[in-house]
């Protein structure tokens, strides 16, 4: 090794010492122990799923979903959400600690990339309606877009301060509302892909602050009452969940062609500014 080698090593060694606080890194505030909290759900809510499938294979029988096991596991992905939506107001308020936005993307690939995915994959992946290989494909593309729209968020910011792309827990809720209402088909695989799209567009969608923040967390509680209901008494709660599901999906797809409709006016209003 001459003393070039030897010197360049040294300096990569010293560029890779860690640098700050070190050890406020290993801290952990209220808002990441939400952030673990949302983690602990995605991960319970696979392993709900897993399990059904796990159950009825081991007895013989040929997997059929469960609609109890499907719906524990949206309400664990809800109570995820939920925590979602609150380690940034509680990290604001109080403390964040080094590591929380990490925590938070990790968190959320978890419980609004992986176990959106995989619920797909238990979907439709035991049905002779579409090939199995379309149904992975589908679910890959709802895991990659999730990951990439994280990994953007962290890097753009938008003007307006708006998300760029549907927000990665909207798209999960939004699968599992096409998991809900439909069979397994080529359509419905085309809009979970439609949804994966979605996540990765320009479109800009608004940040829940203040009143759209509470109005976010009531759709969530309402959600969870309807599942609960949707169990106990699956003949009564069906119309409700698929109400629920409906106006999910009619919600992120209205959005989309509101910014449309709203840069249309403003290129409009630019328009008319320079003729005058």
């Amino acid at each position: 090794m001459t003393a070039a080698d030897a010197g360049s090593w040294q300096a990569d060694e010293e560029e890779e010492e860690p640098r700050g606080p070190v050890g406020k890194a290993f801290r952990l505030s209220a808002a990441d122990s939400l952030s673990l909290g949302n983690a602990v759900c995605g991960f319970l809510a696979v392993c709900v799923l897993a399990y059904s499938a796990i159950q009825q294979l081991q007895g013989g029988h040929r997997f059929t979903p469960d609609p109890s096991y499907f719906a524990t596991a949206i309400v664990l992905l809800l109570i995820g959400a939920t925590c979602d939506l609150f380690d940034g107001l509680v990290a604001r308020r109080f403390r964040a600690s080094a590591m929380g936005a990490e925590l938070d993307n990790l968190a959320d690939v978890i419980s609004f990339g992986f176990a959106p995915a995989f619920m797909v994959v238990i979907w439709g992946g035991f049905t002779d309606q579409v090939p199995f290989v379309m149904v992975v494909a589908a679910a890959a593309a709802v895991l990659v877009a999730g990951v990439v729209r994280l990994a953007r968020f962290a890097c753009v910011k938008t003007k307006s301060g708006d998300f760029m792309g549907l927000p990665i827990p909207m798209g999960a809720m939004t699968v599992i509302s096409i998991v809900l209402l439909f069979q397994p088909s080529f359509w419905s695989l085309l809009a979970v892909l439609g949804v994966a799209w979605l996540m990765v567009s320009r479109i800009e969608y608004p940040k829940p602050k203040g009143q759209l923040a509470a109005g976010v967390l009531g759709w969530i509680m309402v959600n969870v009452a309807f599942l609960t209901f949707w169990v106990a008494w699956p003949e009564g709660g069906d119309l409700p969940i698929k109400i629920g599901a409906s106006m999910q999906i009619a919600l992120v797809a209205a959005i989309p062609l509101r910014m449309l409709v709203y840069k249309r006016e403003q290129r409009r209003e630019s328009a008319t500014r320079i003729g005058n």
